[in-house]
């Protein structure tokens, strides 16, 4: 999903907030699928100074603890793509 966000952001000249990360996959049809580890990376996210994070909603509706972080949870390429503002 982030090179398709970079991509996308690269095309419509617009930058991606400097403190997101986005973590996913994204199948042929734009749908955006659940990744393993996903506390784990999470948690890395937080130690290296990022403010919000983009993750599938499948994962986003299993996770267990609470974050210092906004978590955005995306089912399609468009949803990530409008939340930063790329659409």
């Amino acid at each position: 999903m982030g090179i398709v966000l970079s991509a996308a952001s690269s095309y419509k000249n617009i930058s991606i907030p400097k403190e997101t990360i986005v973590i996913g996959e994204v199948g042929l049809t734009g749908e955006v699928r659940s990744v393993s580890q996903m506390e784990k990376r999470i948690k890395e996210a937080e130690k290296l100074g990022f403010k919000t994070c983009i993750i599938p909603e499948t994962n986003k509706k299993l996770l267990k603890e609470k974050f210092n972080l906004e978590i955005v949870g995306v089912k399609n390429i468009v949803d990530s793509m409008k939340f930063c503002g790329l659409k």
